[in-house]
């Protein structure tokens, strides 16, 4: 072990660096919940502005696709017959 050096001085420049941006990311996480916050205090419904962030991240493709799924399996699922068992449970 005593032939292995290790660069001490890159090390901490590295981990400063991952310090200061988790420092940023957590200032830009405040300024977010800020933004939601303003718009809930405006009358929006938070978790539909989340979605639509959401939504706006996928590209059309993928949301078609995933609009296409849950309509179809809505439809199959309203069209199935009741199942005894899950009624009586409920």
């Amino acid at each position: 072990m005593s032939d292995i050096t290790i660069p001490g001085g890159k090390i901490r420049s590295f981990i400063e660096r991952i310090e200061n941006l988790d420092a940023e990311l957590q200032e830009l996480n405040e300024q977010k919940k800020e933004v939601f916050s303003e718009a809930k205090g405006e009358g929006f419904d938070v978790k539909i502005l989340k979605e639509i962030v959401k939504l706006r991240k996928q590209d059309q493709d993928e949301r078609d696709e995933r609009e296409s799924l849950l309509d179809l399996y809505m439809r199959a699922m309203e069209t199935a017959p009741a199942d005894k068992a899950a009624a009586k449970a409920a």
